[in-house]
C-alpha cells in the first residue's frame, strides 16, 4: 500500500513539474519575442531619427568590430602558391 502512496505522489509531483515547465517555457517564449520587437523598434527609430537630423553626431558609438578567428583563404590562391612552389 505504501508503495502505491509513494508513486501516486511521485506522479503528482511530476504532473506538477511538468505543467510549471510547460508555463516557463511560453513565459520565456514571450518575453523573448517582446524582447526582438523592442530591438527592431528601437533600430527603426534610431534610423528615422537619423534621416531627420543627419547632422547629429550618435549618442552611442557603434562597437568595435572583433578580429575573425578564422579568415577565409580560397582554395584557388592556395593551388597558384603550390603550382609555383613546384616548378
Amino acid at each position: 500500500m505504501v508503495i502505491w502512496v509513494v508513486a501516486g505522489v511521485s506522479l503528482l509531483l511530476a504532473l506538477m513539474a511538468l505543467s510549471s515547465a510547460r508555463r516557463l517555457s511560453k513565459k520565456l517564449e514571450t518575453l523573448s519575442q517582446s524582447y526582438w520587437e523592442l530591438r527592431y523598434d528601437y533600430t527603426r527609430l534610431r534610423s528615422q531619427l537619423a534621416r531627420l537630423d543627419p547632422d547629429q553626431p550618435d549618442a552611442e558609438p557603434p562597437p568595435p568590430a572583433a578580429p575573425p578567428s578564422v579568415t577565409f583563404v580560397p582554395l584557388s590562391s592556395m593551388r597558384k602558391k603550390d603550382v609555383e612552389q613546384g616548378s
